[in-house]
C-alpha cells in the first residue's frame, strides 16, 4: 500500500482498537460522558455539559485508536505515523531522522526492525513543543534494538501535550518488525538512528505511517 495514503484513510479499512495504556484518560472521560448524557434528559444543565463532555469522549476514542496494519517489506519501516521533521547526519555516521506526531496521529509505536531489545531507559526532561529545537532536552524514552543491521536507537520524545510515554515491553524482549512497542500519548516526536551506510528514502516533509513507510533505501 502506498506510503502517499493517509493513515486516516488506511485506518477506515482495518480494525481499529484502542491503544494499551490509555485508560488513565480514556475512561474517565467516557464515564463522564455517560453520566452526562444520562442526566441530560432531566436536566437542562446535564444537556448542556453532555455536549462537550461527549465531543471530548469522541476525540479521545480517535487520538487512542490503534489500527491493525498490514506490515510492509524492507530492511527499516517507519516506527510511527506522521510527518518528517528533519533528516541529520550524526557524528559518529548515523543518520537521524526524526519524525514529528501531531495530536491526530495514532500514537501506537512500533518495532522498526526485529530484534532484541537490549535497552529502554528513561530520561526526565522538559515538555516544550516537540517542533521546537529545544525539545532535544525533552522527556523520552530511549530503545536500542540489536537487529541484522547492528545497533537500532529510536527515540520516544514527549512534546507540550505529550507527557506520558507508555514502554510496552521490556529490555530482553524479540520483537518482530513492525511490532507494537509503546504509546505516546498525544503525540509528540520519535527519532531513528540509520546505521552508516544505509541510505535514507523519506524527505522532509514526507507523511510516514508506523509499520507501512519504508525508511531505508536499497
Amino acid at each position: 500500500m502506498p506510503h502517499s495514503q493517509t493513515s486516516a484513510h488506511r485506518d477506515s479499512l482495518r480494525g481499529v482498537r484502542i491503544a494499551r495504556g490509555a485508560s488513565p484518560w480514556l475512561l474517565p472521560t467516557v464515564a463522564t460522558a455517560a453520566l452526562s448524557l444520562a442526566r441530560s434528559r432531566r436536566s437542562r444543565r446535564a444537556a448542556t455539559v453532555a455536549v462537550p463532555v461527549t465531543a471530548l469522549a469522541a476525540g479521545m476514542l480517535w487520538f487512542f485508536r490503534d489500527p491493525e496494519r498490514e506490515i510492509a517489506q524492507g530492511r527499516v519501516i517507519s516506527p510511527a505515523d506522521g510527518v518528517v521533521q528533519s533528516i541529520m547526519p550524526w557524528k559518529d555516521g548515523r543518520t537521524r531522522v526524526a519524525i514529528f506526531m501531531s495530536p491526530l496521529n495514532v500514537h501506537v509505536n512500533r518495532a522498526p526492525l526485529a530484534g532484541t531489545v537490549t535497552s529502554v531507559e528513561h530520561v526526565p526532561g522538559g515538555f516544550v513543543p516537540a517542533f521546537n529545537k529545544e525539545s532535544e532536552n525533552n522527556e523520552r524514552v530511549v530503545w536500542h534494538f540489536d537487529t541484522e543491521l547492528g545497533d537500532i536507537e529510536m527515540v520516544q520524545i514527549a512534546g507540550a501535550v505529550a507527557r506520558r510515554i507508555v514502554p510496552y515491553i521490556p529490555q530482553g524482549t524479540k520483537v518482530e518488525q513492525g511490532e507494537r512497542i509503546g504509546l505516546i500519548r498525544f503525540g509528540s516526536r520519535v527519532d531513528i538512528y540509520l546505521p552508516e551506510g544505509v541510505d535514507v528514502a523519506v524527505e522532509v516533509g514526507q507523511t510516514t505511517t508506523a509499520g507501512v513507510t519504508r525508511i531505508d533505501r536499497d
